[in-house]
């Protein structure tokens, strides 16, 4: 009869720490570092791509999409590959291919969309879920190896998933607060890729010498040269925006400021009265029209830019305080240093133009009732007008903010069937008496066009009647072409539009935009 033994000693997993396992530090930093290095791709990833296919809800989507579907296939491959193979050989290629990807992502996505735009989408995916992939596919290999004995395997998967979920919560906190406001987004990505490479070559040369790693290096430096003759560079990568100043090769002090590839606003820094686009020569003729000529008003303005219609103010009305609510700092700094705000005063001084960078609507709650004559919409995210600016509630606190005969004048862009500006026209109307629209009637789609209807439309609004005759010679007069709409017309127009609150308020849906990158 034979004897049978028993022991409460658990079944031990094959290998042992000393052929294959890890220490339980090393075996963190791994976790950690791949889990922020994910993160960090995904964010990056969406300010590169915003110049090319803009800040917007489907964009911020389509990236957490990819990135979300790179965790799970890296997770799921990495698992699978460390049970066949030796996993601790698999660490090392993860992180140094993954490191070469994400250094030539910028010169690759920045060429790609300026010599073959139809294929971004693919390309941007695949610099998105190729590294995401092969970083997240770290966690379960390290796992692996840390799994030596199934008496501890709900304490090592425990320990390891917090450890990467930290890591995750510090490279999204470290890119939204510090990087992204203090490197530009190539240099983040290249730095990004040398740290990884550089981790990939102390794994090998720990495993099995520095195979393999040379080239991976080579591939770095060749993404950092890559990238300085790459197109689509910018002269200032702000938090928000690549931006630009173009200089007018035909008035010596006229400057464009380009961000995002989108030409937000022209200054002619010697003559603040110059103006070139057509939309704010309409919201100026609209203003003239409304408020009697050289009389100075106390305005404010959501998003600044190159702060054209602040200045222009300034000089045509002398005693007018313009405060300004600009998100983008790196904007306003563009604003002193290079398109000459500084000269009139900074921001707070002679010229009368106070810029604050805040929110827009953050900005308005902090202004008194009835302080204000004039209101200025022209905040803009690409060519979107931020959603939380356009609903209901927004528009009831422009409403509390203006005086008895205050008047809100907004730079809205819609084309095709115009559905958000539709619904931006009736939300108007449930805050204001009167709402009129001033754009040209082939764009708003009063009269027939064989071409595409939009581009840059003006909306006014205000509790007093909007003199639509003076409005229209002021038109007439500096914008010809363009007409007002009012009354049962506009009523027309408007339809069956519902207005837009902030329970819901699907703009970036709403919007069709153009082709062409046109400007604000």
């Amino acid at each position: 009869m034979s004897a049978v033994t028993s022991s409460s000693s658990p079944p031990v997993a094959t290998g042992t720490p000393d052929d294959h396992g890890l220490g339980p530090r090393t075996a963190a930093v791994l976790v950690f570092g791949s889990s922020a290095a994910v993160l960090v791709v995904e964010i990056v990833a969406l300010r590169l791509l915003a110049p090319y296919l803009g800040l917007t809800l489907e964009t911020s989507t389509m990236v957490i999409g990819i990135a979300l579907t790179a965790i799970a296939l890296g997770s799921w491959l990495g698992g699978r590959l460390a049970d066949q193979v030796n996993a601790r050989r698999l660490i090392g290629p993860s992180l140094g291919l993954s490191g070469a990807v994400v250094a030539l992502t910028p010169a690759v996505l920045r060429t790609t969309a300026e010599w073959a735009p139809a294929l971004l989408l693919l390309i941007a995916a695949l610099t998105i879920l190729v590294p995401g992939a092969l970083l997240s596919a770290v966690t379960p290999i390290v796992t692996k190896l840390r799994l030596t004995s199934l008496a501890e395997t709900g304490t090592v998967v425990g320990r390891l998933s917090g450890v990467g979920t930290v890591g995750a919560i510090v490279g999204t906190l470290l890119t939204g607060f510090v990087l992204v406001s203090r490197l530009p987004v190539s240099g983040i990505l290249i730095g990004l890729g040398t740290l990884l490479v550089a981790g990939s070559a102390l794994v090998e040369w720990r495993t099995r010498g520095w195979s393999g790693t040379p080239a991976l290096a080579l591939v770095v430096v060749a993404g950092g040269l890559a990238t300085t003759v790459a197109p689509g560079g910018c002269d200032t990568e702000t938090r928000y925006h690549c931006a630009r100043v173009v200089a007018d090769p035909d008035r010596g002090s006229g400057r464009t400021l380009v961000l995002d590839g989108v030409r937000h606003s022209y200054v002619d820094i010697d003559d603040p009265t110059s103006l070139k686009f057509e939309y704010v020569r309409a919201i100026a003729s609209v203003v003239d029209a409304a408020f009697p000529k050289n009389s100075p008003l106390a305005a404010h303005h959501l998003g600044g830019g190159g702060l054209t219609y602040p200045r222009y103010l300034a000089a045509t009305r002398p005693g007018t305080r313009s405060g300004v609510s600009e998100i983008d700092s790196g904007v306003v700094r563009i604003d002193r240093d290079q398109l000459g705000l500084r000269s009139q005063g900074g921001t707070s001084g002679t010229s009368g133009i106070d810029v604050r960078v805040e929110d827009g609507r953050i900005g308005l709650r902090r202004l008194a009732a009835g302080s204000r004559d004039l209101i200025v919409g022209d905040a803009f995210g690409g060519v979107s007008v931020p959603w939380h600016l356009t609903t209901v509630e927004a528009m009831t606190d422009v409403r509390r903010v203006l005086n008895e005969d205050g008047l809100y004048v907004a730079n809205l862009i819609d084309h095709g069937g115009l559905a958000f500006a539709r619904a931006e026209v009736a939300t108007l109307g449930k805050s204001f008496e009167h709402v009129a629209l001033v754009g040209k009637p082939t764009d708003i789609g009063l009269e027939p066009t064989a071409g595409p209807k939009g581009g840059n439309l003006v909306v006014l609004a205000s509790n007093r009647p909007v003199d639509a005759p003076a409005t229209q010679a002021a038109l007439d007069a500096r914008q010809p072409g363009w007409k007002i709409t009012t009354g049962d017309a506009l009523t027309s127009w408007i339809g069956d539009a519902q207005p837009l609150t902030d329970d819901h308020a699907p703009v970036d849906q709403l919007l069709q935009p153009y082709g062409s990158r046109s400007s604000r």
